[in-house]
């Protein structure tokens, strides 16, 4: 029973729907998290007051990146990249092992995994260190209290009603 109202509702494009599952979803991974827009700019806003925004925006880009096709892009892209995350005067730089055998060398040669070694450094940087906290911040609970009132909402509880009408036929 309880099954064949989840799967309900999952079929449905209700965007209220979608939210209430959000927080969820975000809590379940990281990966979850940085999938979801809405995770993003939440993990963003909270890594922000942390002073650590560089991680997240570096992760995207390098996500960017693998996806690029065309070789001038690629290179603008590596440039790019190198030059905002991790060359020593970069303005967002971040914290990884392996930053200075990156040369500009490489860039000019660029291919899509050349910065994945950083990236899943980055990845686990975030996942043990801010992830954790980011599920424990104000931001997130309150996001989620949010959730929850919205579930509650008469138009929530209607749904409900209606659903568990039709299948306790």
């Amino acid at each position: 029973l309880e099954h064949l109202n989840i799967h309900d509702s999952d079929g449905s494009s209700s965007s209220s729907h979608q939210s209430l599952k959000s927080t969820a979803k975000w809590a379940a991974s990281l990966e979850n998290l940085l999938e979801d827009p809405e995770g993003v700019k939440r993990f963003r806003e909270f890594l922000k007051k942390e002073f650590s925004e560089e991680n997240v925006l570096f992760w995207l880009a390098c996500e960017d990146f693998k996806k690029m096709q065309d070789k001038t892009q690629m290179q603008e892209k590596a440039k790019e990249i190198y030059m905002t995350f991790l060359s020593s005067k970069a303005s967002s730089q971040v914290n990884v092992e392996g930053q200075s055998r990156l040369n500009e060398k490489i860039l000019e040669e660029p291919h899509p995994l050349m910065f994945q070694k950083l990236q899943d450094q980055i990845f686990n940087l975030m996942k043990y260190d801010s992830y954790s906290r980011f599920l424990k911040s104000d931001l997130f609970l309150k996001h989620k209290r949010t959730e929850e009132e919205e579930e509650d909402s008469p138009d929530a509880q209607t749904a409900a009603k209606r659903a568990s009408r039709i299948y306790n036929t």
